[in-house]
């Protein structure tokens, strides 16, 4: 009888590659030793595991990291842990179904198994790829994070096993300062050596700055910008009494972005359109990119910033990250030259080659013509547009736009364990546009619970979108004189505001503060009626 009860056990845990070995003594948990590996390879990946028990309670072994650390409210994210390649972990002696995936570009893989009765067992998990952005030449960057309220190990832990589970490679910690708050920020205290320390893991850590001013305790100051791959941080690292409780407004953002240029930083604009000093920067051509939806909900819009930027000419290129902790797989994917290093992928965003996402995973060209890239037509005629996007989770459609409206549309349908659309055809074009790819626009400042609109599986609304594509038609790019004009309104409704209600030690800091508008107004508006003069199409 014994020795059927040994066979019946070893049967029971050999499920989805579950090997046991049953001992004397029956024991309330069993150590089960777990891998993942890519479908065709036996070496093991990192990726993320939800477990569950047969009461349908969520699992989180003690010894692997929480994928949703530093998230606050029940969000779905909470419930995966890190499985960085290989690992033993406690589990009831009971049947447990596991899922698990790593990154935006394997399917799910699901499994059962049955530990009743055994106090260790092994069981490999294999993940199928259905794309791959690194043959594609696509490097993938969280351009914002920090880290706060955790230890030194657990934050280095975190980043390792977080980002390479993720698949990113390569992520940006930034350096911020808040007065009394930032004593928790242990992000700060990484240095480029600790950098490049903790990218032998496979992921490469860049260092930067969140460069920022606040007229009060929320973004109605100057705005927020990120440097990235800085040497040396700029100071004062935040402006203002709205942030550091002391001081005056008298040092514009511009002050710190001149100086991390030279640096040789990218600079990038945070929180989509967040603070009043984003247009001076923009128009004068200081910024390298733009983030939106770095936040923890769906903030912004594209049509506040790059949809008014490009329809005056101005090219902006897309990127994202996620700010305190990575709580989503939000990142920009940047079409690379050679090995993937921070350089190229800045050199990527500079460009304009690039998309962000935090699930689909897009294609895009204009008569054989990629992201960044100016179509130059003589005359009007019409030109090949090819689109594909794939994801895990379904994106419902890609739609395609140009100059901030929607012209075309195909919906997705499944394949095998993910999603694809794609189409093909001849769009005419009579006069200077430009065209990019998105999928769905997520609801505009909701927050992923009150919406039924698609979630990836951390529980975040989907959303993607490629840099554009430019086409100029007979010497001409876009330029809309209506957008050109509210943007030259806006920047001088800003001036005022300024001049009227920020504190400012004495003339000279007012003075410093308001030449930013003013070189920015003088120069929109000369070019603003070059445009005008212009024949149009």
């Amino acid at each position: 009888m014994r020795r059927w009860r040994w066979i019946f056990l070893l049967f029971a845990c050999a499920v989805v590659g579950v090997t046991g070995f049953a001992l004397g003594t029956i024991r309330s948990t069993c150590e089960l030793t777990l891998e993942l590996v890519e479908e065709g390879s036996t070496d093991p990946i990192p990726g993320i595991i939800r477990l569950v028990d047969a009461s349908g309670n969520v699992l989180l072994p003690e010894n692997l990291v929480r994928r949703g650390l530093g998230v606050r409210g029940e969000r779905p994210i909470l419930d995966w842990s890190v499985l960085n390649g290989r690992a033993t972990i406690r589990l009831p002696q009971e049947k447990i179904k596991l899922k698990a995936v790593r990154g935006l570009e394997t399917e799910m893989s699901t499994a059962e198994f049955d530990l009743s009765g055994l106090a260790r067992a092994e069981a490999q998990i294999t993940l199928r790829r259905f794309y791959d952005a690194t043959a594609k030449g696509y490097a993938s960057a969280n351009t914002h994070v920090h880290l706060q309220r955790i230890g030194r190990y657990e934050a280095e832990r975190y980043l390792q096993e977080s980002s390479t589970s993720d698949e990113l490679d390569i992520v940006f910690v930034s350096f911020l300062a808040r007065i009394n708050e930032d004593l928790t920020y242990i992000s700060n205290h990484f240095t480029r050596e600790d950098f490049e320390r903790l990218s032998s893991c496979g992921t490469l850590f860049g260092n930067g700055e969140e460069h920022r001013h606040n007229f009060n305790g929320g973004y109605e100051g100057y705005g927020h910008v990120m440097f990235l791959n800085l040497k040396k941080l700029v100071e004062p690292v935040s402006i203002g009494p709205g942030i550091m409780k002391s001081g005056t407004d008298g040092i514009p953002l511009q002050q710190g972005i001149d100086t991390a240029r030279r640096d040789g930083a990218a600079v990038v604009w945070c929180h989509n359109k967040k603070g009043i000093e984003d247009l001076p920067n923009v128009v004068t051509g200081r910024l390298d990119g733009q983030n939106i939806y770095d936040s923890g909900t769906i903030s912004g819009s594209y049509a506040e910033t790059f949809y008014r930027y490009l329809n005056v000419g101005i090219k902006m290129p897309f990127s994202t990250g996620t700010d305190w902790f990575i709580f989503d797989f939000g990142r920009a994917y940047g079409k690379i030259s050679g090995k993937t290093s921070i350089d190229s992928w800045l050199g990527a965003l500079r460009a304009g080659r690039t998309y962000i996402t935090n699930g689909p995973l897009l294609e895009f060209d204009v008569d054989r013509q990629g992201l960044g890239e100016t179509l130059r037509l003589s005359k009007p005629r019409t030109v090949k547009v090819r689109a594909r996007a794939f994801g895990r989770d379904d994106f419902q459609q890609i739609e395609l736009v140009q100059n901030g409206k929607v012209v075309h549309t195909t919906g997705s349908h499944r394949t095998g364990g993910h999603h694809r659309a794609e189409f093909e055809i001849e769009l005419p074009v009579d006069k200077p546009a430009w065209l990019a790819l998105r999928t769905p626009v997520p609801p505009h400042g909701r927050s992923p619970e009150a919406s039924g609109a698609p979630k990836n599986i951390y529980g975040r609304l989907l959303y993607s979108h490629t840099s554009a594509i430019y086409l100029e038609v007979g010497g001409q790019n876009v330029y809309d004189s209506a957008e050109g004009k509210r943007i030259l309104d806006e920047m001088e409704t800003h001036r005022a505001y300024i001049a009227k209600h920020f504190l400012f030690a004495n003339d000279a800091e007012r003075d410093r503060v308001l030449r930013v508008h003013d070189h920015a107004i003088e120069r929109w508006r000369s070019y603003h009626k070059l445009k005008q003069a212009e024949p149009q199409r």
